[in-house]
Order: structure tokens, then sequence, then C-alpha cells
């Protein structure tokens, strides 16, 4: 018996012991941009030096096959250790049973630190199946010139455009062949979940029976009725974006042809490192609704697979990689925002260069995307929302139909995951 659980054992996970007594730990990176796989193999490389008897091995993984391929690891028992990911990916594997509940794993310290509205991203019926520890907001980049010359004031946190008046200043800045904004909307269900919760736009009810229904009030429908206004009324907003990615835009507002173009908070790496000399560009909030600057998020996760045979050792390798000094480390290099209470202290985030002040400032705002819990959600998005809202945007359909196609069609394919 002792033989063969020494077998399982040594089959299963992705870390494993060796005759010295020495552990290894295989810790799957998702991070791509040059700063960030330095800070996170140079983390890495310093817990390897401090911790002789539980080695980390780095792995590179993907963000465009994460999901496939931890499946496919969970499902061959070859799942690594340590796992990153983002908190709207963990439902299905949480509720698989593929990933550990690290409720009893975590240090307090760690607990701590981390809101509990940023908890509740990774937070799956009873358990924790992730520790949230990087984001980012959806902010408004800015041609700073073509801004101040057209004398419209300029929003800041303490005081941001509402969805009106954005509206009204996108007209304003716009005419000959330029545009106001252009939308990058090829995926555009969680931008437009997460932006309509400024006004209070949930659009998944939960009802007392747990179960989730799609409901679309007036509150949901003040963020896509202001870009297919944008769009198709005012021609303010170019329509061209409507089917770009955010780096796809990124010609065109370097060019002159559009003032702001509403991205991730990350996206300023891109614009620092390929804006041309001279480009003066800025960060402004993104609008505010009637819950001000509220939105959603996704954070970026560490779990451990539910198969490590050393959960305690990965839990302590967490830990350390999401120490408030380390935490900044990551955030830097990959030009989000730490979860983190203390670490979004640090000064290097609080700098007007490269608009990091006014991304900190609205740390306090983001909430759990709407998204984050509900079963079936990929179903629902990539079936029924994502084609509704592209014709929505596009000016195919009106606003009765997408709410017809949102709240009819995604509550039948939700009422298949919660029979």
């Amino acid at each position: 018996m002792g033989l063969l659980f020494l077998l399982v054992a040594g089959c299963s996970g992705g870390g494993s012991g060796s005759r010295d007594g020495r552990i290894t730990l295989r810790f799957q990176s998702l991070a791509w941009q040059q700063e960030s796989v330095a800070a996170n193999k140079a983390l890495v490389k310093e817990w390897n030096a401090t911790h002789p008897g539980v080695k980390v091995e780095y792995v590179q993984g993907s963000w465009d096959s994460v999901h496939d391929q931890l499946l496919t690891s969970f499902e061959g028992g070859e799942a690594p250790d340590i796992i990153h990911d983002a908190s709207d990916d963990l439902a299905d594997f949480a509720y698989g049973g593929y990933l550990a509940d690290l409720r009893t794993l975590l240090p307090a310290r760690l607990k701590s630190e981390i809101p509990q509205h940023s908890w509740d991203t990774a937070t799956f019926g009873d358990g924790v199946y992730g520790v949230p520890f990087l984001q980012e907001p959806r902010v408004l980049i800015a041609n700073a010139g073509w801004l101040k010359a057209s004398g419209v004031r300029i929003p800041t946190p303490e005081r941001p455009w509402t969805w009106d008046e954005f509206r009204v200043i996108a007209k304003r800045l716009s005419g000959k062949g330029r545009y106001g904004v252009a939308w990058p909307l090829k995926e555009p269900v969680s931008a437009t979940l997460n932006l309509s919760l400024s006004n209070g736009g949930q659009l998944f009810q939960r009802g007392a029976d747990g179960k989730v229904t799609v409901r679309f009030d007036a509150a949901d429908a003040v963020v896509p009725r202001t870009v297919h206004d944008e769009v198709n009324t005012d021609r303010s907003a170019a329509g061209a974006t409507l089917g770009m990615g955010g780096s796809d835009t990124l010609p065109g507002f370097f060019g002159g042809k559009y003032a702001m173009v509403p991205l991730g908070f990350s996206y300023r790496q891109q614009i620092a490192q390929q804006a041309p000399k001279g480009f003066d560009w800025q960060v402004l909030p993104a609008p505010a609704g009637a819950d001000g600057l509220t939105q959603g998020v996704s954070p970026q996760t560490l779990s451990i697979a539910a198969d490590s045979p050393h959960k305690k050792e990965a839990a302590a390798f967490i830990d350390f990689l999401l120490r408030p000094q380390n935490m900044v480390r990551l955030a830097l290099g990959d030009w989000m925002l730490p979860t983190g209470t203390e670490a979004l202290k640090d000064p290097a985030l609080h700098t007007a260069k490269d608009g990091w002040a006014t991304g900190a400032a609205l740390a306090a705002h983001l909430r759990p995307a709407p998204a984050q819990s509900v079963r079936g959600y990929p179903e629902w998005k990539d079936k029924v929302a994502t084609p509704a809202f592209q014709e929505y945007y596009s000016g195919a359909i009106g606003l009765a139909e997408l709410r017809r196609r949102l709240v009819k069609d995604g509550n039948l394919v939700l009422a298949r995951y919660q029979r």
C-alpha cells in the first residue's frame, strides 16, 4: 500500500521530490512582456538562492492557450504546481476540483494585504482558488496636444467626465477624417460589461436560489448606447476600429487619426515604446456614471494545482513572490497595478510619468467583473453576446434586438449550466 501511494504521488502534480529530499516546484508564468518576464525570472532566482530545499522551475506559458493547456495538464495529471492565470478563467477549474482551496494555505500577512473585493474575484462557492495580485483599469489614452489645442476640460480622477460629457467632447474633437475616439472592440463583451458598472449596470442577476439570469436594464444600456451613437449617429468614433484589438489602433493614434483610445492600463508600455519621438500622450480616467469611476476587473492570479504534492511549499513561494516590494516589481514589469494595499503605496506607482498616478487613483474603484463567477459565461459570451454587441455597435441591429438576444437567447444558455 505504501509503495502504491509513493507511485501515485510521484505521478501526480507538477512538483517532485528527489533522492536528497530536495523538492522541485514548477511555476508556470504567463508573463510575456520583456520587463515582466525579467522580473519573474529574477524573483525565481532569488527564491532558489535562499531556499536550498525547495527549487522552483520557471515554465513559460501563453495567455493565448492557457485555458486549454491547463485543462489538458489537469486531466493528464501533469499540471504545474503554481499556476498563473486570470480570475475570470478560474471558475471551471475551481468547480472542477483542479485547484487547491487556498484558505488554509496562505499566511495571514498576504490575506490581510489584499482587499476583500479582490479576494471575491477568486472565490467560488466556499473556497478561494487564486491569489489576485495584478489588475488593470480601463483608461483613456489621449493625444495630449490635440486635447490641449481643443480647449476641452481635461478630466481627472477627482473630476472625471460623465458619459454624456465624454460623448459631447468626442464629437467636438472630430472632423475632416479625424475622430474623437477609436473603440477597439474586437472583443466587445468584457469591456462593455466592466465599464457598465460605472452606471450600476450588473447584467447578471443572482437570485435567492443562487441561480443567475441576464437582465438588461437602463443602467446596462448607457455604455453600449454611447458607443453605438458615437459610431453611427455622431460619427465621432471610427467604425473601422470596432473589429480591431487595442494594439491595432495605435498606428492611427500615433498618426493623428484618433484623439483618444480606451485601452487597458498596461497598453502604456507599448505606447511608451512605440510612440514617435515627440508624440505627447496622457492617461485619462474612463468616464464616470451614477456609481462614479467604478469598473470591473479580472485580476491576474496565482493558484496551486489540487494534485500538487507540495502545496505548503507552493504557498510559501507565492507568499515570497507577493511580498509588497516584490509585488511592486511585478506590477512595474507588467505596467499594471498591484492588488496589495502596501504595494500600492510605493512611490514608483504614483508618479505623473506615463500616467501611473492616474491609474493608481482608480484602484479603489475596481470591482470584480460582472461575469466573474457565472457558469456558462464563456458560451454566452461567444455564442450570444459577442455577435450581438458587434452587430449593435456596427448599426446592424437596434437596442431592442440587442436586449432580446442578450436576455432571451442568453438565459437559454445559462439555464443549461444551472439545472
